[in-house]
Order: C-alpha cells, then structure tokens, then sequence
C-alpha cells in the first residue's frame, strides 16, 4: 500500500510500506539480472498465425509440459553471500516465446513446450583456472540474465562408431544443436526439451534485443535480426557461466584492453575443415582424426574415426568437423579474437579492469558460428549448479515477482479528474481510496484488475489537495517460482517449525521459525497474530516472540486425519489497511501420526 499526497504542484510523494527488498551493489553478478518485468506473466506463441496477430497465451498444454497457472517471468530472487550468487528463475523468458516447429517449413509439430522450471542456482563469486579442464555437461551450463538456461554446443547426440546414438557415453564426434536443431528454435533461437527447460544453444536475439544489442525486431513479422547499422557500443553482458565468468555478446573492444580502441564484432577462433587456412579437407580425406582441440579436451588419441562425409553426415555436422586456428599457426589477438574456450581477457564496461570473459559468436549477418557461447570444456573451474536451498547466511539482494508491492507513479490532474498509475502484478487486483486528512480514507473504487504489469484508475475530483493511496486485495493463482518447503527468499515464509509431528488427542505448544528475509518481512515482536492454523486445526494463545518466532498452543483432535499438514500463520496488513492481511506458509511442515 502507498500513500500518495497530491498537491497543486501534482508533486507526488510515494511512502512503501510494503517496499521491496533490494540493495544497490557494485558486483555485476549481482546487479546484471534482468528483474525489471518479473511481475509479468511468461507467454507464449502457439502457432505462427498467432504469432502474427500477437495473440499470446499465458498457460498452455500438450498433455506433457502443462503450464495450468500463469508463471511469472525470469529472474524473481537474488541473495548472494561472500562466495556465492544465488538466484530464483521460472526460467521462462520474458520476450514472448514460441512458436516452434518440427522442420524449416513448419509443417509439421514440435513436442515439448516451456515450463516453470522453479530453478535455485548458484554461481561462484570467485573464479578459478584449473590447469585441467571440465568438459561441459548436458542440461544448464550456466543462466543468462533473463533467467533462461544456457546449453552447450550439442543436441545431445554422438557417434558411437556405428551410428549417432544419445550422447550417455564417452564419444568422440557430437552433433552441434544449432546445425542439427535449428529448424526447432523460436524467433529468439530457443527451444526446450521433454522437461521443459527452455534454452538458448547459439546466439540469445531476442535478449540481445531487449538488452539493446546491435539488434533489430519487426513489429509485423515478430522476427529479429541483426541491425546493419554500424556497431556504435560494447555488446551487453548477457549471462553466466557456471565457473563465475560472464558471456557477452558479439561486439568487444578492438583492442582487448583498450576500451578506447572502438567496437568491432569478435572473431571465433574456429574455422570448418573444409581445406581452408590449412585445415584438412574432411569431405576428401574422411573424418578419420578428431581436431587437436578435442584431442586436449577428451584426452585421447586423434585417431577416432567418424562417418564419411555425405548428405546423411555432412560436413559441419560436429563439433569437430571445427578447427582451432591456433592449433593451425594463427595468433590470437591478431587473427582471431578469442581463444578455444571462445572467450578472452578484456576490459568491459562492468570489468574496467580487466576480466575473462566469453562472447557470442555470430557471423557478419548475425547467423550464429561455432563454438556459439562457449567452447566444448570451461575456461574456469564450474563449481556452480542447482541448489535445494540455502545453507549459509546470505544478503537478500532482491525479491520481486509476485512479492512486489505497486509502486505508484506521480498523479495527474486536469479539469477535475486526477488518473493514477501503478506497477502491478499481472493478475493483480486493486483497491483505490482517497482522503482530505489521513486519518479518514474513502474507497473510491476497488476490484480494479491489472493490464499485463500496469494498473490504471481515474476519477472525479474537484480538490487537488487529496491524498491517495493503493492496495492490492487480491491475487490470482500463479504457479509459484519456489515451493513453500524451500529454505531461504520468500518461499513460504517460514522456514521450520518445531516440533515437526504429534499424536491425535495431544496438546502441545507450536514453536514456528519465520523467515527474516521474506517479503514483505514479519513485522516486530509483539505485533498481533490473526491466526495460526496446522492444516484445519487452529492454534490458541498465540505469541508473537520475536520477529522471526511464534508459538502457538495446539489441540490435535482424536479424529483428526492423519499425515503432512501446511503450517500457515496470519499476521495484519500494514498501518491503515489491517484487512490487507499477510500470510506465511509451510507445507507439508507438520505431520499428524
């Protein structure tokens, strides 16, 4: 809720009451997030004819991936502790994605669509270079900074020696995802898999273009394309990869360590063997050795044999159908810009001193190249990876998505009318009122329903000199990004609960732990408790111990049904809207023997 004096002037004045959790900090690990629309709905395209007409669907089925309620977009969490990121992501981006299809002419289907992936990821504050390097992995090899997986170079498939079969064992010659799976991608060159991890394998445009990359979109196609202006800027920084280092796009410094040295487009280290710069000709002599590069990165010997070059297996069907140029003669720096793990030390915008960082490989007109985002091992040592929750202290660096509270813009008033908008959470409802003096408000109107992340209201009113405020009174259901049984951030509120079981036709006092970085926070101790509930049975004699602790005495009736329960406790809204009342949750936090 806001309060809102509004003066002749139309000076607004804004008081959060509810205000989000967010600190201002220097590390670009922290601060590159795309968090700006995570309280608007992830949607999708489902055909191209929808696609041109600009009708998107916010849930969506194929009787595999099932997205029954809305999901918010990206990123909607962030905490960081003296090693560690950490971030919260529906992984779901926030441009509008799909459609996708099974061939280049769209005839025909494509099985798998986005779902709410309720990812909890950490990323290394620190980075290491080991002297020996980590091959990249299938699923996530890191997070871009809308939330969305990165993949690496494969589709997931290999030669055996026989025949392409799924990559589950040591393999010599992989399939490369952009050249095999194109056709599958959506205008943003992503796609996802039976799980419904959507993905970017080469060259994120549609984020490039909401980053403003040197990027174009066509309003009437909804197709993206890269500009052919000259390049004026340093590409954004895009993503990272889970060895702490980050992915820019394609456009650097001509100079590594000159930011004063212009921007031109980084030139991949890679060149197909197709004869060129002293590369082999495979479609002549055979794919009978695997390319030095490989040869460091699988510790084997170069005698592993592929199929013939043909139209079943042609040329560029691999990963290591690629040359290095460095392993050809050729210098880095001065041939070619970045190294076998497609990244370099450089000077950035967020790194002015200095950092490795990865590019984005793209050709002159924007079609992507190998390696794509990164080579086939890590240039640092990949300790990131999925996490169930937090166990260390940590700094609540941002909490958005459902748990934003509206933040109202300044007023307007013409002719007796004042119109007042607000940021809102898409499927949010609004209560308006308004009053000459604080102490006595007046609804004006209520039940006002956000349009996508925006809520809007004007009315009649004859005195400027009014003051204003807006609540949110309701919610619609939404497919949460964390279940209330995670530790740490918003997820339910309360983190434990002690004890965790009880017999049918005790009594016992209920010790609940609240979470001290939920959002909105528990107020103080002593403040009132509405309720404490274990499933149906309500709790009595609630206190409220301290800001993060309440007990509550609780009578488990001898016929009370047994198993897991939800803990839920109620606490009043804020100052002058105590009906706006703010609940934490716990399920399954207490079983009933």
């Amino acid at each position: 809720m806001h309060l809102i004096p509004m003066k002749p002037n139309f000076f607004a004045v804004v008081i959060g009451l509810l205000a989000m959790n967010a600190h201002v900090f220097a590390d670009p690990l922290i601060t590159s997030w795309l968090t700006q629309d995570s309280t608007k709905y992830a949607r999708i395209y489902t055909s191209d004819a929808n696609k041109l007409s600009g009708t998107s669907v916010s849930t969506w089925s194929n009787g595999t991936q099932n997205q029954t309620n809305p999901a918010y977009c990206g990123v909607q969490e962030i905490y960081s502790s003296t090693s560690w990121v950490y971030i919260r992501s529906s992984g779901l981006a926030n441009h509008i994605m799909g459609p996708w299809y099974g061939n280049a002419a769209h005839t025909t289907s494509f099985p798998n669509l986005p779902a709410n992936q309720h990812v909890f990821y950490r990323i290394p504050r620190t980075s290491t270079v080991p002297a020996t390097k980590t091959l990249t992995a299938l699923g996530a090899i890191g997070y871009f900074v809308d939330g969305v997986a990165m993949f690496d170079s494969r589709d997931g498939f290999a030669w055996n020696g026989t025949t392409e079969t799924s990559t589950q064992g040591s393999y010599y010659w992989n399939r490369e995802a952009y050249v095999n799976e194109s056709q599958t991608f959506d205008p943003g060159y992503a796609h996802q898999e039976q799980t419904g991890t959507h993905h970017y394998h080469a060259n994120p445009v549609a984020l490039r273009y909401v980053l403003g990359d040197h990027v174009d979109f066509n309003p009437s196609t909804k197709l993206y394309s890269e500009s052919t202006n000259t390049v004026t800027k340093h590409s954004p920084l895009l993503g990272w990869v889970r060895d702490g280092y980050p992915v820019y796009g394609p456009y650097g410094y001509s100079t590594a360590t000159n930011s004063a040295s212009g921007v031109r487009r980084m030139i991949s280290g890679y060149v197909l063997r197709n004869g060129q710069k002293g590369t082999q000709n495979l479609t002549s002599v055979g794919r009978t050795n695997i390319p030095q590069w490989a040869v460091r990165a699988y510790g084997v010997s170069a005698a592993q044999s592929g199929p013939s070059v043909s139209t079943t297996y042609p040329l560029d069907r691999y990963m290591e159908d690629n040359d290095f140029l460095g392993d050809l003669g050729y210098t880095q720096g001065v041939d070619f810009d970045l190294d076998e793990y497609n990244g370099r030390f450089c000077v950035t915008p967020e790194f002015p001193s200095g950092t490795y960082a990865y590019f984005v490989s793209i050709a002159a007109d924007g079609t992507p190249t190998f390696p794509y985002n990164i080579g086939r091992a890590f240039y640092g040592s990949p300790t990131g990876a999925s996490v169930t929750s937090l166990s260390e202290t940590v700094t609540t660096n941002y909490v958005g998505g459902p748990s934003t509270s509206p933040s109202v813009n300044p007023p307007a008033y013409n002719n007796g009318s004042v119109t007042l908008t607000w940021s809102a959470l898409e499927g949010g409802t609004y209560r308006i009122e308004s009053a000459s003096t604080l102490n006595n408000w007046t609804t004006n109107t209520a039940g006002v329903s956000a349009v996508a992340n925006t809520g809007s209201y004007t009315g009649a009113n004859a005195n400027p000199q009014t003051f204003y405020r807006v609540a949110q009174t309701a919610l619609a259901a939404y497919d949460a990004v964390a279940s209330s049984t995670t530790s740490g951030g918003t997820g339910g509120g309360i983190t434990s609960v002690s004890p965790t079981s009880g017999n049918r036709g005790t009594t016992f006092t209920l010790t609940i732990n609240l979470d001290a970085n939920a959002n909105p926070a528990p107020p103080p101790a002593n403040a009132p408790v509405n309720s404490v509930t274990v499933g149906t049975i309500t709790g009595t004699s609630n206190v409220h111990v301290s800001q993060t602790q309440v007990t509550s005495s609780v009578t488990i009736p001898a016929g009370a049904t047994t198993g897991p329960q939800t803990v839920t406790v109620v606490f009043p809204g804020p100052p002058g809207n105590p009906t706006q009342t703010v609940t934490y949750t716990l399920s399954n936090g207490f079983t009933i023997n």
